[in-house]
Formats: structure tokens, C-alpha cells, sequence
């Protein structure tokens, strides 16, 4: 990996942050200047003051999305801030530019108070097409984006939360075609019950996923713990049918996938070993996986996955996300809804081609050209489909924009 602090540094030190605004328009004239200032602003201000849905049309908020943190639980970081997140913020915005083509907004705010973020988030409404609640601690983050999504009438999204569940749904299916086993009859143990680990499991419910069982630091999820939030109370008690007590070594015996979504090191060798036949380890904490795909391969693992590159089989929500925002921003959706990340998945995983599915390929490369415009084609048809979307983009429509956004209008899979 071509990567060391010092790059890192110089880079952001040169660059003054990642991301600028610039202008679409030319103003070196006193005619531009009339028609892009005023009076020429004020003609769309007055159509807009009588129809609000025009302001999509006449000004950027349709391709806009806002970023907001807190900084209480930054990746590889944990709470470190509002002023420390913003280097990580930018970052979002960058990649979702770069392989969506959305105008991302960093927006770090001083405040730790759920309700405070709430209050400041609904106000923004009228300048962003959607809204991603990012690097929120837990179990605030489900707090926060659930009321959001009550109150505002554009997507609220956590990529933290339905970044992180989709791209281990479309992990996983494949995986399960490799091991030729039916995830929905099999066990899977998730280690790490925070925003991650919660919103992945409440979407493997949803597919079927019957014997699902979570871990944290204390152990198996137990509902009468009362240190569990409410959030992890209610999905213990729709969690481990078998009724099992004790911790990681006894939650993983003889299961068929274990998924991390903790922190470095807790997967053992013995709890790989412990796992039923041809088992399936997506270690997914960053910036240190659970457990080395290297240490899990020794162990027996028949499918090996983690969040930092060090095996073939790279998990990145960079997989979800961007295509994710790009379908929604271009049918003007009104809300969000769990079905999308389930389209989202299921595209992803059949980006992977059927010939080269296996033990080492069951995702695409997080940079493969194909997949966001696929998972905006999807996500938008979805969308159209749950009656959430104001513009029915014709099939075909929003994959053929997405390459022309990224790739340029004259790349032939644009036409």
C-alpha cells in the first residue's frame, strides 16, 4: 500500500483540505454578472417562491448532500471531535464527487446533544437534496437518523449504518454461493453491536436470516442486561434462538459466518477453528481487522474478508454509498427506505461475475468502475417502485447518466 503519515500529511498540508467550491458559471462581464447575480437571481427566486419543487431545477440542490458529525465516533478514531472530523469528512465528500458526481457538504457541529443535531439537521432542508448522518456514537446515531427521517422530506441516510449492512449483505450472499450453503438455514455471528454491527443484523433479519446471534464486550447480547440501549435491547430479543449465554467462544461454535464489525484483534484462531465446515470470516474493523486475513486462513477460513485491503476480498462501504445517494438525488426521493439497501446488495453482489465468483472474489474492486452507476440504476428503480420518488427516470436512464457524470457524456456506455 503506497501510503505513510508523512503523504498523508502533505497532501491535506498542500491541498488545504479536499474539496473547494466552484463556480458553474462565468462572471467577467456586466452581463453575466446581471444575469448570474441580480436581477438575474431574483427571476428563479420568484418561480421558485410560487412552486418550491422548481428549486430543483434552477439551482444545485437536487445533487447536494449534507454531511453532518459530531465527531463522537469518527472511524479508526472514536471520539475525537468535531475539529479532528473534518479531515475524515472531507474525505467523504471527495469520494462521493469522485465516484458519484455529488456535491457533498462537510458539516462538523459542536454539540454532543442528539436533539441539538436533530434541531440543526431539519433546518437544512431547503439547501440539500438528502442528508447523511455520519460518525455519530451509538446509540445516538439510530436516535438521530430515525428522527430525521420523521421529520424531513428528502432521504436521511447513516452510511455508518446502511453503507455498512449493505455491502455485508452482498459479502455474504455471495460468500454463501461459494460455500454452497443457504444463508437463511445457516448461523451467523456478528461480533460488535454497535451502529454497524446493529444496523447489519436488522437487515439480515429482514432477509430471512433466522439463527443470528451478536456479540459485544460482554458477551452474547443477554435483553435483560442492563447496560444494553434500547436499540440493542429489542434486537436481543429477536437474536439467538438458540438461547445461548457466555461470550465469543460460545456464540461462534459451529457457526457457518462470522462478521466483525468491533475492533482489532478479538477473533481468535480457536474461535475460526471452533466454526462449522468451510466457515466464512469477514473481519471488517478498521483500521486493524479482528483478525489478519492471514491468521484466518491458517485457521481454516474458506472465505476470508476484511475493511483494509490486505486480501483479495476487500469490504468497503465505498461499494454502497455513493451509488447509493447518486439513484436517490436523481429521482428527487422523499424519504429512505430499508427495501433500498436490500436492491442495493443484491446489485453489488451480482456485479461479480458468475465465471470468477469464489473464495477470493466475492465482491467487486470498491473502485470498479460499474458498480456505482449499477447501484444508482437500482436504487432509483426501487425508489420509483415504494412510491418515494418524485421524477420516473425510464430504465436505463440514471446508469447511463451516472457514466456520463463520472466518465464523461462522450463515453459510449453514456448513450
Amino acid at each position: 500500500m503506497d501510503y505513510s503519515s508523512e503523504k498523508a500529511l502533505e497532501l491535506h498540508r498542500l491541498k488545504r483540505g479536499k474539496v473547494g467550491i466552484y463556480s458553474k458559471v462565468s462572471i467577467r462581464s456586466e452581463e453575466e454578472l446581471r444575469l448570474a447575480y441580480v436581477p438575474g437571481s431574483s427571476v428563479p427566486a420568484l418561480e421558485i417562491s410560487r412552486d418550491r419543487d422548481l428549486i430543483n431545477e434552477y439551482t444545485g440542490r437536487g445533487n447536494r448532500l449534507a454531511i453532518i458529525t459530531n465527531g463522537t465516533a469518527v472511524l479508526g478514531l472514536g471520539d475525537v471531535g468535531p475539529y479532528a472530523a473534518m479531515p475524515v469528512m472531507e474525505g467523504k465528500c471527495a469520494l462521493l464527487k469522485n465516484l458519484a458526481d455529488v456535491d457533498a457538504f462537510p458539516i462538523c457541529i459542536e454539540s454532543r446533544d442528539p436533539d441539538d443535531f436533530v434541531a440543526f439537521a431539519r433546518l437544512l432542508g431547503p439547501t440539500f437534496g438528502a442528508i447523511n448522518v455520519e460518525d455519530v456514537r451509538s446509540p445516538d446515531s439510530f436516535y438521530v437518523t430515525r428522527k430525521l427521517q420523521e421529520v424531513m422530506s428528502v432521504p436521511v441516510l447513516c452510511d455508518d449504518q446502511h453503507g455498512s449492512a449493505a455491502v455485508v449483505l452482498a459479502a455474504l450472499s455471495n460468500a454463501f454461493k461459494v460455500v454452497e450453503k443457504d444463508a437463511k438455514k445457516s448461523k451467523i455471528c456478528i461480533v460488535g453491536a454497535g451502529v454497524a454491527g446493529v444496523a447489519t443484523a436488522e437487515l439480515l433479519l429482514k432477509v430471512g436470516v433466522k439463527n443470528l446471534i451478536l456479540v459485544d464486550k460482554k458477551g452474547i447480547l443477554d435483553p435483560e442486561d442492563p447496560d444494553l440501549n434500547d436499540f440493542q435491547r429489542d434486537l436481543a430479543r429477536r437474536t439467538n434462538p438458540e438461547g445461548l449465554r457466555g461470550g465469543l467462544s460460545e456464540a461462534v461454535r459451529g457457526a457457518d459466518a462470522l462478521v466483525g464489525l468491533s475492533v482489532g484483534g478479538v477473533i481468535k484462531s480457536e474461535h475460526v477453528k471452533a466454526m462449522g465446515p468451510r466457515p466464512i470470516v469477514l473481519a471488517l474493523a478498521i483500521p486493524t481487522p479482528e483478525i489478519s486475513a492471514a491468521e484466518a486462513k491458517a485457521a481454516g477460513a474458506y472465505v476470508v474478508a476484511t475493511g483494509v485491503g490486505d486480501c483479495p476480498n476487500h469490504i468497503s462501504n465505498v461499494l454502497a454509498f455513493p451509488g447509493m445517494v447518486r439513484g436517490l438525488l436523481d429521482v428527487e426521493a422523499t424519504s429512505f427506505h430499508a427495501d433500498l439497501l436490500v436492491k442495493a446488495a443484491e446489485t453489488i453482489a451480482e456485479a461479480v461475475e458468475r465465471r470468477k465468483l469464489g473464495p477470493n472474489h466475492i465482491v467487486p474492486d470498491p473502485l470498479e468502475e460499474e458498480v456505482a452507476p449499477r447501484v444508482a440504476e437500482a436504487v432509483a428503480q426501487a425508489a420509483v417502485k415504494l412510491h418515494i420518488a418524485k421524477k420516473e427516470p425510464k430504465p436505463g436512464k440514471v446508469y447511463k447518466s451516472t457514466i456520463g457524470r463520472i466518465y464523461g457524456e462522450h463515453n459510449p456506455r453514456a448513450f
